[in-house]
C-alpha cells in the first residue's frame, strides 16, 4: 500500500526554492547595481572636472606633455614612469633625484591631483616651476614638512607649515590634493583630502626677475652624490632605498 504524499511539505519545500531564487536574484541585482554606481561615480567625477573647465594634467598611459630636467641640482637620471594610471617617481642611480616637469607653463591655477608617497622620502609639487627647478614648492614628505610650502632653489618670503595635517592625511594611501596659486605677486592656497588647510600671499615675488609663470613639477630628492667632495653634505634620509612617490587623477584649469 502506498504512503499518502503530504501535499503540505511539497508546497513549503516549492516555497522555500522560489524565495530562495528570488533572494539571490534580488542580491545579484544589488551588487550589479552598487558596481554600477561605483563605475558611475568615478565617470561622473571625470566629468565635473571637465564640464568645470578642468583639463587632464596627465593620461594615465604615458608621459606624454612631460619632460625631465636636464639642468636641476637634484639629479639628471631619475626613474619616472607610469604603472597602474600612475605616475611613479623615484630615484635612479640611488642618491640621484630628479624633477619631471609639464612641457606647458602655467600662471593662475587650481590643480587637483592625487598623491600616495612612501615613508622616509622627500618630494614634493613644483609651482612655476623654472627648468632647473627654481619653484614654490609644496612638501611631500613624511616624516617632515608634509604638505607646507617652501621654496625650492630660492629662497621664498613667507613658507607656511601645514598645521595638524596628520588629522586628514591618510598614510599609505592615495590623498587628494587641491592646489590655487593665482596672481603676479604669489597667493597660494591648501587643501587636503577636502580640508582646508592654509593660504597666504607673499610680500613680493621670489621669482628671479619675477616670473609670472612657470611649470608644474614633480621632485624626487636627491639624497647623495656621485662621490664625497671636501666640505661637501649628503643627505641620506631624505629617500628610503626602494621607496617612491606617486601620481595620478591630474587635472588642471586656468584661471582669468
Amino acid at each position: 500500500m502506498k504512503k499518502p504524499v503530504n501535499i503540505s511539505n511539497r508546497i513549503a519545500a516549492f516555497f522555500l526554492v522560489v524565495c530562495s531564487l528570488v533572494a539571490s536574484a534580488q542580491s545579484s541585482t544589488n551588487n550589479n547595481e552598487q558596481h554600477s554606481r561605483g563605475a558611475d561615480a568615478q565617470y561622473l567625477e571625470v566629468a565635473d572636472h571637465r564640464r568645470e573647465g578642468f583639463v587632464p594634467l596627465f593620461n594615465a598611459r604615458d608621459l606624454s606633455g612631460w619632460h625631465v630636467s636636464r639642468t636641476s641640482h637634484q639629479g639628471t637620471t631619475p626613474n619616472f614612469f607610469v604603472k597602474d594610471s600612475a605616475i611613479i617617481v623615484n630615484q635612479r642611480p640611488y642618491g640621484q633625484g630628479g624633477v619631471l616637469l609639464t612641457n606647458k607653463k602655467y600662471s593662475a591655477f587650481e590643480l587637483h591631483i592625487e598623491v600616495k608617497i612612501d615613508s622616509f622620502c622627500n618630494g614634493g609639487i613644483f609651482l612655476r616651476s623654472t627648468e632647473s627647478g627654481q619653484a614654490y614648492q609644496i612638501e611631500l614628505a613624511i616624516p617632515g614638512g608634509n604638505g607646507s610650502l617652501y621654496g625650492e632653489a630660492m629662497a621664498i618670503s613667507k613658507s607656511v607649515k601645514a598645521e595638524n595635517v596628520e588629522r586628514v592625511w591618510k598614510p599609505g594611501d592615495w590623498n587628494a590634493l587641491r592646489i590655487r596659486m593665482t596672481g603676479e605677486v604669489p597667493r597660494v592656497a591648501l587643501w587636503i583630502n577636502g580640508t582646508f588647510m592654509w593660504e597666504v600671499t607673499q610680500p613680493k615675488n621670489d621669482f628671479t626677475a619675477g616670473a609670472t609663470s612657470g611649470m608644474i613639477g614633480l621632485q624626487s630628492h636627491w639624497s647623495a652624490t656621485y662621490q664625497g667632495l671636501p666640505g661637501g653634505f649628503n643627505m641620506p634620509g631624505a629617500w628610503r632605498p626602494g621607496a617612491a612617490h606617486r601620481f595620478r587623477n591630474a587635472y588642471i584649469k586656468e584661471l582669468d
